[in-house]
């Protein structure tokens, strides 16, 4: 059983240092790695050959006479001191071993871009008529769009100013920016956004779960990159917790120290739960409005799947999340991330972008990634294969709906001149039992 960065590291090293190019990382981590596990072998080979000896003269020992009993005593002891002063030494080499193999990014897949400088994906596909004033329009290549006259409304603004549903002011007076109160229709929205996407995929065989709201940190440091993200999560004062960022690193750990059988797998979930992100790196970014906050619901596909069919389910659950996307109506485009931007876990990853008029661009609402075994060989997920091989399963990850986004895609999607927002005929039947919530439109609230 060999995990695939681990192999690669000792077979084709130079294969590696180009990964680590691509994602422009220093190269000085596989030589780093190469001295450290030439060490551990070594150290491990003594640690046998000891073991042997020593096993060899307990025996020889049971049968000898006494005088030749004692001096083999005498060996076995001085022997004993020596072994474990090398497994010591050999514990602490594998410690070093580790520390830097955790430090290496995941392989990355042939048909993941090598990016120049100021560009961090490649468009692969696009959905929907835009819309687009007269000088954005100009901009656009290989989209379907329409010239309007004015930009609509930003989401921000139709929230807080026309509809009168969000308060994102008297939230960061209590709670501090990128806190926001949502009010009326869009609550019901957020609710019937997540219901919507839960039953899609639900149909499509996935198993609804809500995951554990907070991890172990020697739980959450092998879901993910700990030592890139520990300032975007929250920790909780005086215990060993961490708020988890997407319901996907409480599915990751489901099976965490699992051994399956080839019969168990795919196993596909479908996940909702709140995510808490710190949002530390974004700076004075998309301060305004719902967009890029400190606590949002998200509704995530997870795959544990078999080594092979991986990249099969890759295109499978980026699909899953591109229909859901189409059927409320909302002009999107997948980009294949460069290999720069892609985050240590990931072999390939796909971002699926929303059309934002008031803005005049896309905007990211879904990221997709097949982790291969990275994630499986940190938390000791691993499958026995016919004729007793044992490998380390695959996972993967998708975004089905982050509901604040789409709630804003919505507002500037859907909005008409007089403030009214148009709701997706796909949502309808979701909010059609419930007795206080919109049915077809979300009306301005009048004051008073």
């Amino acid at each position: 059983m060999s995990y695939s960065v681990l192999e690669a590291l000792r077979s084709n090293p130079d294969h590696v240092r180009k990964v680590l190019t691509a994602r422009r990382l220093d190269t000085s981590l596989v030589d780093k790695f190469l001295e450290v596990d030439a060490r551990w072998r070594q150290l491990r080979r003594e640690v046998d050959e000891l073991r042997h000896t020593y096993n060899q003269l307990s025996r020889e020992g049971a049968k000898a006479q006494p005088e030749r009993r004692r001096e083999i005593v005498e060996k076995a002891r001085e022997l004993a001191a020596r072994l474990e002063r090398v497994e010591k030494e050999l514990e602490e080499a594998e410690r070093l071993r580790e520390e830097v193999l955790w430090s290496m990014p995941n392989l990355i897949h042939e048909s993941v871009p090598i990016c120049p400088e100021g560009v961090d994906s490649v468009p692969v596909r696009s959905w929907g008529v835009v819309k687009a004033a007269g000088d954005v329009a100009a901009s656009l290549k290989g989209v379907e769009y329409v010239v309007v006259e004015k930009p609509p409304v930003g989401h921000a603004d139709m929230a807080e100013v026309v509809l009168k549903m969000a308060d994102t002011l008297k939230a960061g007076e209590v709670a501090g920016s990128r806190f926001y109160y949502l009010f009326d229709d869009l609550v019901w929205l957020d609710f019937a956004l997540a219901i919507y996407a839960l039953d899609r995929l639900t149909q499509r065989g996935f198993r609804p779960v809500i995951p554990p709201y907070m991890l172990k940190f020697d739980v959450i440091r092998r879901v993910l990159d700990f030592d890139t993200f520990k300032d975007a999560i929250y920790k909780i004062e005086g215990e060993d917790l961490y708020l988890i960022a997407t319901a996907e690193h409480g599915i990751a750990a489901y099976l965490y120290r699992r051994d399956l059988v080839e019969e168990e797998l795919p196993q596909l979930y479908v996940g909702w739960s709140p995510c808490f992100r710190k949002e530390a790196g974004a700076g004075n970014r998309d301060l305004k409005g719902i967009f890029r906050v400190h606590i949002f619901h998200k509704v995530e596909q997870f795959v544990y799947s078999l080594p092979e069919e991986s990249w099969r389910w890759h295109e499978e659950i980026t699909k899953n999340t591109e229909e859901l996307i189409r059927d409320l109506g909302l002009p999107y485009r997948v980009v294949n991330i460069c290999a720069h931007d892609l985050g240590a876990p990931a072999a390939k990853k796909y971002d699926i972008e929303i059309w934002y008029p008031a803005q005049g661009m896309y905007r990211e609402l879904a990221s997709c990634s097949n982790v291969t075994d990275w994630q499986a060989y940190r938390l000791g997920i691993r499958v026995t294969r016919k004729g007793m091989k044992r490998e380390f399963v695959h996972t993967l990850n998708c975004t089905g709906l982050a509901t604040t986004r789409t709630i804003t895609a919505i507002l500037e999607n859907f909005q008409r001149e007089d403030g009214v927002v148009e709701i997706p005929k796909a949502l309808r039947p979701y909010l059609e039992p419930l007795k206080a919530a919109p049915k077809d439109y979300i009306y301005p609230r009048k004051r008073g």
